[in-house]
């Protein structure tokens, strides 16, 4: 199959080492087409949260450059950790105690459980199945899906939504934004006497917003760098909308802020929030940095009056989830079995309709060409019998010629299998 993932995740590398080898959305194409460009690969995917950074590829042994290099998923696996190191000018040496690996069927079970929110710091978030979703559209539309990938995607969306439908595993999960704004309720008596302002305008965002507003809290301030996606989530908040430039005008007013951009630079730096401290008189805010890499500049949690969290100092609380839901995610896992099973042979069994094609197409060809003669000597007024008799003698010594000559080498060479499977493909110790 040649299928193989490699990345790193919040459970094999701190915050950040997972920035510095982030996707903002806009780089993805460009890295795809470099991605693709490297010499063992047919087809690719990069997937890349605030928690995660995978490459999901296809080698083809074809590739290999020489036999010394190692076999072609190892010559795979060096490329692209090279590439990953080189396209974001990270030392190959820090990224590869944290990476992971996963080949052909290990990989596919790791894709499902990841799309299924089995992989996360969350247990069964359903916000990691749309993020997959985005990695592999944008995949085909920078044309690095191949039909074989695209029929690995389609299958492992069919069993993450038997997951769901079949476990309670991403029944009531819990996920960031729930967590956030549970961690400002710890930190407030009364949310609704709390102003908020929402950095950025996405998915995380709005989720963070609609907990808001079940929490009490009203009129939430929306900064984003298009300040039209930042009404637009406004308007569903009844909120307002401002630009980033003018977080610092409002930024004294509020004492919850959450962020998550795709920004690559931090949108509040430490001076700022020094000064909205003063102008509050001390009054704590309560931040959370749900962006990878940070749109906070980590110096923000020095000030002594700011709670500031992380990605990564969710971690407790998600652990929590995870051992309520445990039950739920071993019959989950039984379902992801089965069915990784299923796909393997799903795509076996395409690659035998390919050799079977194949094979067809090599022997029309002989009787065609064969047929051809005959026809033309019947023409001529050759005897028939004769005619015929010519016709299958050809047929069998150009159909057996071939396979003949494999055997008679592999019988030369002591490769006994190849002979034990021609007595199986032609049934002949009937």
């Amino acid at each position: 199959m040649g299928l193989f993932v490699i990345g790193i995740n919040h459970t094999t590398a701190p915050v950040k080492l997972r920035e510095q080898v982030a996707f903002a959305a806009e780089t993805l194409p460009p890295a795809l087409a470099s991605l693709q460009r490297l010499e063992n690969l047919s087809a690719a995917v990069i997937l890349s949260t605030c928690n995660r950074t995978e490459i999901y590829a296809l080698h083809t042994d074809s590739k290999t450059r020489s036999a010394e290099e190692g076999s072609a998923s190892q010559a795979a696996r060096d490329a692209v950790v090279m590439w990953l190191a080189e396209h974001h000018d990270t030392a190959v040496t820090e990224l590869t105690s944290s990476i992971y690996w996963h080949e052909d069927g290990e990989a596919i079970h790791h894709l499902v459980r990841v799309s299924a929110g089995l992989d996360s710091m969350v247990l069964g978030e359903a916000q990691i199945f749309g993020q997959v979703k985005d990695a592999f559209e944008a995949a085909e539309t920078a044309r690095t899906l191949d039909p074989e990938l695209s029929q690995i995607q389609q299958s492992v969306y069919r069993v993450v939504k038997k997951v769901r439908s079949e476990t309670d595993v991403g029944q009531s999960s819990l996920s960031m934004a729930s967590i956030a704004v549970d961690l400002a309720s710890r930190l407030f008596a009364d949310l609704s006497l709390c102003r908020a302002m929402l950095i950025g305008a996405g998915e995380t965002i709005e989720l963070v917003g609609q907990h808001l507003m079940a929490a009490g809290i009203n009129s939430p301030i929306i900064a984003n760098r298009t300040l039209a996606n930042a009404r637009r989530l406004s308007d569903e908040l009844d909120g307002t909308a401002i630009s980033l430039t003018d977080i610092s005008k409002y930024l004294s007013q509020c004492d919850i802020v959450v962020s998550s951009t795709g920004s690559e630079l931090p949108i509040l730096g430490k001076g700022s929030v020094e000064s909205a401290l003063r102008e509050r008189r001390r009054k704590p805010i309560f931040m959370v940095d749900l962006a990878v890499p940070r749109d906070i500049e980590p110096e923000v949690d020095t000030l002594r009056d700011v709670y500031l969290y992380s990605i990564d100092d969710l971690e407790q609380i998600a652990a929590e989830n995870l051992h309520q839901r445990r039950g739920a995610a071993e019959e989950a896992e039984q379902i992801i079995d089965a069915a990784v099973n299923d796909i393997q042979k799903a795509l076996r069994e395409r690659g035998a309709s390919e050799t079977i094609t194949k094979f067809r197409q090599h022997h029309n060809e002989i009787k065609n060409s064969e047929l051809q003669k005959a026809l033309a000597r019947l023409q001529k007024g050759d005897e028939p019998e004769s005619v015929l008799t010519t016709l299958a003698n050809q047929l069998m010594n150009k159909m057996i010629h071939a396979p003949s000559v494999s055997m008679r080498q592999a019988s030369s060479e002591g490769q006994k299998e190849l002979l034990d499977t021609i007595h199986r493909l032609y049934d002949l110790d009937r």
